[in-house]
């Protein structure tokens, strides 16, 4: 690896930042000690910033010389509702509460950038935009710093995610779909109830949501590419009040998954279809309520060469494709608007197996040099990009 010498400078600044974020966790919006850290680090380091900014976003704007581009940087500050029951030594000071998904070691990996940067100053032909964002668990804040402004005059953005699905000292970097839309939808089934003993002249709405988790499941099955990865998952089922008795009413809930906006909306199509079959095969009455939750994340051809050619440079071979799943980011809203690469910076600890600390459990934690070569990774795209 060649983590640059700049990094390996302030490489105990870095670690004491994300280990006092992750000590103090802040939920989606309520980002403000976490925001006030950014904003004092970036004026300190003669960066101008500009503070709530999608309610508690910060952004910071590095003006290099001449008229050349303007690159965004973005790191996402919210922690997430999860008691923590690890025993590291910075753990959760505030009970469900926790950096389970390693946003406390984005912010930690940008702030350690713009420090090198703003030592870079003189000579970078462009100017560089940190965009520090709130709310990306299920809040979509980027929506919001979106239209306060935060993408103004920028003509590229880059970000990246602590990854333990890939080990430390690799970097996946692909163009293309990167991460899928994460929507949500609820069915509510009505039938007609009565006693266990005498189904005749009832319509069972438990029966009638069993056949619909079946016939759900063919759109993925059936409908979609299987070379086009899709999911369709219910999580809940709500219904019955007694052992012999017959319920007339079942909730459901669940997420729809796709890499494309065409697969989206299939499922959306053929989901309302089944139920309307199943609704008059059954005599029950059946309303599906389906929102749209981010789009997919796509990376743009260009930018991604960028990043790929900036991830050799740091970790060789280790710049692999990276280990994609169906998980959804709001980085895509800012991808949608100008040309963009997200891409993933593996973090498994050390010592544990690769599949054994997973994002968004209670005992989350990353191997801290991934936060080194993702910060070099930064480096080396806006220099090469501004040079």
């Amino acid at each position: 690896m060649n983590i640059r010498p700049e990094i390996l400078n302030i490489k105990d600044s870095i670690i004491v930042t994300r280990r006092d974020i992750h000590k103090h966790p802040e939920l989606a919006f309520e980002e403000v000690r976490t925001a006030k850290i950014v904003a004092q680090r970036l004026t300190d380091l003669g960066i101008p910033i500009q503070e709530k900014v999608g309610k508690t976003g910060v952004v910071g704007i590095l003006k290099g010389g001449g008229n050349r581009p303007t690159i965004a940087l973005r790191a996402d500050m919210d922690a997430l509702p999860i008691q923590e029951t690890g025993n590291l030594p910075f753990k959760s000071v505030h009970d469900g509460k926790m950096h389970a998904c390693g946003h406390d070691a984005h912010v930690a990996t940008l702030l350690g950038v713009a420090e090198v940067l703003s030592g870079m100053k003189s000579k970078l032909n462009g100017s560089v935009k940190f965009i520090f964002q709130p709310a990306e668990e299920g809040e979509g804040g980027a929506k919001f710093m979106i239209n306060d402004g935060a993408l103004e005059g920028v003509d590229a953005i880059v970000g990246a995610h602590m990854w333990n699905y890939q080990e430390t000292g690799t970097v996946g970097v692909t163009s293309g779909p990167v991460m899928a839309t994460a929507d949500g939808f609820e069915i509510h089934i009505k039938g007609k109830g009565g006693h266990g003993a005498a189904p005749q002249g009832t319509v069972d709405a438990i029966l009638v949501a069993s056949q619909l988790v079946n016939a759900l499941q063919t759109i993925v099955s059936r409908n979609t590419n299987p070379l086009e990865s899709t999911v369709v998952t219910i999580g809940t089922i709500q219904g019955g009040s007694n052992f012999n008795v017959i319920t007339d009413i079942v909730n459901m809930s669940g997420t729809a998954r796709a890499y494309s906006e065409n697969n989206r909306q299939l499922i959306k199509t053929r989901m309302q279809e089944i139920i309307d079959g199943i609704s008059k095969s059954y005599g029950a009455e059946i309303t599906l309520d389906y929102w749209d939750g981010y789009p997919p994340t796509i990376n743009d051809t260009a930018v991604t060469q960028r990043v790929l050619d900036a991830s050799q440079k740091v970790v060789g071979n280790g710049a692999i494709e990276p280990y994609l799943s169906m998980g959804g980011e709001d980085f895509s809203y800012f991808a949608q608007k100008v040309p963009g690469c997200f891409f993933f910076i593996g973090s498994s600890p050390r010592g544990k197996s690769l599949m054994s600390v997973p994002h968004h459990c209670s005992h989350f934690n990353i191997d801290e040099e991934a936060m080194l070569i993702g910060a070099s990774v930064f480096v080396e795209v806006v220099e090469s990009w501004l040079n």
